[in-house]
Order: C-alpha cells, then structure tokens, then sequence
C-alpha cells in the first residue's frame, strides 16, 4: 500500500480511457512537448561549428555565418518535407511507417533502431547540455554533472508519466521563457552592436589553428551543426498526440518549429561571428554573447536558466517520439508487447521507464560530458531523415496523387542532402563515437527480427487452425508436503475440489529423515482427510530428484497424463521473515517450470503474525 500511495503522489491517480480523448495537445502545448527539442538545438548547435573552425585559427570563425545559412536551408527543406509526410500520413508514424509502406521492412526497421537510438542519445545530451549551461553559470556545481544530469533525467521522466497533457502543461512555459529570452537576446544585441552601446569586449586569446582549413574541415563544421536539426521528426512520429484535425495541426506546429528554430540559429551565430567569440573553456557560446549582451546582471542570468531548463526540457521531445514509436512497433510484433500497453495515466509508461534508463547509463558512461555525447546524437535522426523522405519519393512515382511532381522534388531533394550529411557524419564523426551508432543500429534490426520470428513462431503454435478435437486428460493431483500443518490441510481440501470422480488425488512426501516419516505418518492418518499418502525415499536428501521421477512414472502412460502438483506455502506477514524459512515451493516451481502437461498450483496460508 506504501508503494501505492507514493506511486499516487508522484504519477497521480489513474485515468479512466474515455478520457483519452481529453488528453489530446493544442498547437500551443505541441510546441513545447514535440518542439523543444530542435529549439534548444540552437543553444549549443552554433557552439560545434565554432569548436570545429578553431582548429584552424581564429580567422576561420568568419565561415561559421555561410555554414549556419546552409543549415538553416537543410533545416527548411526537412520541415518542408516532412510537411509532405504529415499530409501523406494523418496517422502518425514518422519514417519508420514511410519507410515500411513504400521502402519495405529492412529499411523500415534500419529507420526505426536509428530513431529510437537518437531518442535515447537526444536526452542524455539534453541534460548534459542543460546541466552544462548551469555550471557555466555556478562553476561551483561543475564536479557535480552527473548526478545532477540523472537527477535531471528523473524529473523529466516523473512529469511524463503523469501524462500528456499535463506534462504539456508542465514544460510548456519554460519553453515559452527560452524563446522570448534568446530573441529577446539577439535583438537587443543587434540593436546595440548597431550603435555601439555595448562596452569594450574583453580580450579572448585566439588559439593558433592546428589544421589547414580545406573542404574536409568545412564538411566536419557543416555536420556538427546539424545537431540543429534533431527533433523535427517527433512531431511526424506523434501526430495522433494533436487535437483534431490532427494533420493540419501538426503542419501548423512544424512550420512554427522551422522558422523559430531558423530565426534563433542565425541570430546566436551572427551575434558570435560580430562578437568575436571564441569556444571553449567551461563556459558556452550563448553564455558569453548573453553576457556580452547584458554584462553579468539579472538578464544573463534570466538567459541562463531559460537555457538550461530548455535543454533539460528537450528531453521532452523523445519522451513525446520514443514510447509511441516503441508502442507502433510492438503492435508490429518487432518488440516485447508490454510496450504497447498504456499505464495508469494514458501514457506508455514502460517506454518512458525504459528511455530513462538507458539515457541514464549513457550520462554515466560518458561522464555527463556534452561534447562526448555529440558526436553519436545526429548519426540515427539524418539515417530517419533519409529513409523517410526517399520513402516519400517512392510513394509520389507509385501513386502519381494530385501535385505529385513538385511534392516528389521536395522529398527527393530533402534525401538528397539529408543522405550527403549523414555520409559526413559517419565519415567524419567516424572516430570519435560515431561508429558506436553505425554498429549498434544493425545490431538492434537484428534483435528486431528475432523478437519478430519468435512472436510468429507463437501465434503459429497457438493458432487453432487445423486443430483436431483435444483429447480427455487423465488427471492426477498430487499435493507436496513437508509437515502437516494448518495450511496442508487448507491444500488438501483445496485439492480435492480439482479432482474429477476419476482422477486421483494423492499426498506426496519424500523422506530425508526416516524419523521424521512416522510423525507425518501419524499425523497424516488424522488429518489427511481420507486422502492416500506417497512416501518416496531419498538417499541423497534431494526432494526434486524423487518427485520428478514419480512424475515421469505417472506421464510414461500417456501423454494425455496431467499432473497437478498442488504446494502448500505458508506466507509471513514481515519480507524479512520469508528469509527464515525453507524455499522449498519456490525450487519446485522452477523445476516443473518447463515440463509438459504439469500444472502448478500455490495454495497460501497468510500467517497472522
């Protein structure tokens, strides 16, 4: 009852499923749940093309402005594409349905592992680029990340369980307080830089360049920065999730989501390139220009902790993207079934429950570490992107519907350049982490097929096709006992109710001690209540090893022989007591676990004290 009311306390009570429908998100709310994602990209996307370019000297960082139009063109072309999907797809399902309906399963399933492998990643760098942006602020908590990062994560976590419309509702202003901040930040600092209000910049070192700056390190800057990108496809993925018209909704939320996205990337990279700023050091990008911008005054601190609860938040976007995905491909039989079922709340709560815990192993594995966790993040959403819109493609040339041609070169366009950036990725992020996703992703599509196969194998064995009429079971019940005790009575009278007039019930007791087998034996004669007892001896004190032997005597007649072995178990009130009494009913039910026609049957006697 304990843990009852804590769950209560923490998820809130359950929800009836007729209220499902009232759980459905406005545009306002989808913005926050689905978009917080590609919104807090801009926080730290800006940062690794400059982390990149300062490898060649100071005099590079001039690139980082046409480098970050080339992105936010990409980034326009995917919302635009991904338009298409939404329209084509009112359902929701994102690249991994695309894929299946135009492109077949393999890439279909290659689609999904590389979403869900991005889902998991997208909230361990979200808490670590939250967690990152707080310590710039208090350097103090810097040796503190990672269980600051899991602390994170947990929260994130508990307000998703409590549902969608509430966990909307929870993260919808911090959202909001992150967009107006940065605008707010970035036009102030036009504004200022225009006419010369700010004070003079504080001298940064420009660190010598370590690398020629060729076409290889302008492709590896261009990559980096595509970690703007990540999360434009959760909104594809849980268009179910929208009030009704739930396509046109999420075509109102992803066209918002692209041109803030746009208008923020361009305004922070602009503001670095005019500020001179170089990165590095424990302190962000967006650190520096706020406090360019405002000094060290209340307003850099307001842009601090709008940053930081942003990127926490963003974690949001994968706990929008992640169970329902998981839920659709465990309806396809590609994943355990729990993860189709929702929880008290309506949502998928084994898939958050899950996600959490595997974005908790990568913080701890990489040492809440942003720029560790970077180079694996935008490997599976650019392998998504890809498929999806080459899916789309195929769709438009198959059924050739109304403005297929225009519709054919967006989406062709799209996994066009989507596919150039993942191959540098891949390429370029190769060594420093990326191979990690490369290897995993084939790895999951082959855990994949064999969940499939195995979900088949069982529906082909339960079908009743071909069924002929079962046969008339000979039952025998056997009741194991040890002692004869209050509760062995109980299981004996329990027995005989299963008992047909043909079958035959009988007590089974395997002797260690031939001392100790009279007093059962009397016992037994006045309280066995007419039921025969079997004494099989045991030389070697072994209780399983006699017990399936009898088993295997009464089976060798038939195989229409079932055997039930009823166990009387005594049950303590107290967890610590259970630890003070034999297992025995716990060993006998993993031996007979696997047998053929053996049924178990616990009979428990709750002790008062």
């Amino acid at each position: 009852m304990r843990v009852q009311a804590i769950k209560r306390l923490l998820v809130g009570a359950p929800m009836a499923l007729s209220q499902a429908r009232h759980e459905r998100l406005g545009k306002a709310v989808a913005l926050a749940v689905f978009a917080s994602d590609p919104l807090s990209s801009v926080a730290y996307a800006t940062e690794e093309i400059l982390l990149v370019l300062i490898l060649a000297g100071s005099a590079a960082l001039s690139y980082s402005l046409p480098i970050a139009l080339g992105i936010a063109l990409l980034l326009a072309i995917v919302v635009v594409s991904y338009h298409q999907t939404v329209h084509a797809y009112p359902q929701g399902g994102g690249a991994y349905l695309v894929a299946k309906d135009n492109l077949g399963l393999p890439p279909a399933l290659t689609a999904a592992a590389a979403l869900l492998i991005d889902y998991v990643l997208t909230v361990s760098v979200s808490a670590a680029a939250g967690i990152h942006a707080l310590t710039s602020a208090l350097p103090a908590l810097h040796p503190y990340r990672v269980v600051l990062c899991v602390v994170a994560i947990v929260v994130v976590a508990l307000g998703n369980l409590r549902g969608v419309r509430e966990s909307g509702r929870l993260f919808a202003a911090p959202t909001y307080f992150f967009v107006v901040s940065i605008f707010v930040m970035v036009s102030y600092g036009l504004i200022a830089a225009a006419f010369g209000w700010l004070p003079e910049a504080p001298y940064e070192s420009h660190p010598p360049g370590l690398e020629g700056l060729g076409l290889f390190l302008l492709l590896r800057a261009y990559s980096a920065g595509c970690t703007a990108l990540t999360g434009v496809e959760a909104v594809s993925n849980g268009v179910q999730a929208l009030k009704p018209p739930e396509g046109r909704n999420a075509q109102i939320v992803l066209t918002w989501l692209g041109l803030i996205s746009i208008a923020m990337f361009l305004g922070i990279t602009y503001l670095a390139f005019d500020f001179g700023i170089v990165p590095g050091g424990d302190e962000t990008v967006v650190s520096k220009i706020a406090r360019r911008v405002f000094g060290s005054g209340p307003p850099y601190y307001a842009v601090q902790a709008a940053t930081m609860l942003i990127l926490l938040l963003a974690a949001n976007t994968s706990y929008a993207g992640f169970p329902r995905l998981s839920s659709i491909l465990a309806r396809d039989r590609f994943l355990p079934r729990q993860l189709a079922t929702q929880g008290d709340r309506l949502v998928f709560s084994n898939g958050i429950v899950i996600l959490s815990g595997f974005a908790i192993a990568m913080v701890v594995l990489f040492g809440g570490d942003t720029h560790a966790l970077l180079p694996l993040y935008a490997i599976g959403v650019f392998m998504s992107f890809t498929l999806s819109q080459g899916g789309m493609v195929r769709r438009w040339l198959r059924l050739k519907e109304r403005g297929w041609r225009w519709r054919m070169c967006v989406n062709g366009v799209g996994a066009g350049v989507t596919g150039v950036v993942l191959l540098t990725l891949a390429v370029t992020k190769f060594m420093e982490g990326a191979w990690i996703v490369v290897v995993v992703v084939p790895l999951l599509v082959l855990v994949f097929a064999v969940m499939h196969r195995h979900y088949e194998g069982v529906a082909v064995e339960l079908s009743l096709e071909g069924l002929e009429s079962p046969p008339k079971f000979q039952h025998t019940v056997l009741i194991l006992i040890g002692d004869v005790h209050r509760g062995v009575v109980r299981a004996v009278q329990y027995a005989r109710t299963l008992a047909a007039p043909e079958a035959a019930v009988r007590a089974v007791f395997v002797e260690t001690d031939p001392a100790r087998t009279l007093k059962v034996e009397e016992r037994w004669a006045a309280w066995g209540l007419g039921v025969p007892l079997v004494v099989l001896t045991s030389p070697y004190r072994s209780i399983l090893r006699p017990l399936l032997e009898y088993i295997d005597q009464i089976q060798s007649r038939g195989d229409d022989q079932m055997v039930t072995i009823v166990l009387p178990e005594f049950l303590p009130r107290r967890w610590w007591q259970h630890a003070l009494h034999n297992q025995t009913a716990l060993l006998v039910k993993g031996a007979l676990l696997f047998h053929k026609n053996i049924v178990v049957a616990d009979v428990p006697y709750l002790l008062k004290r």
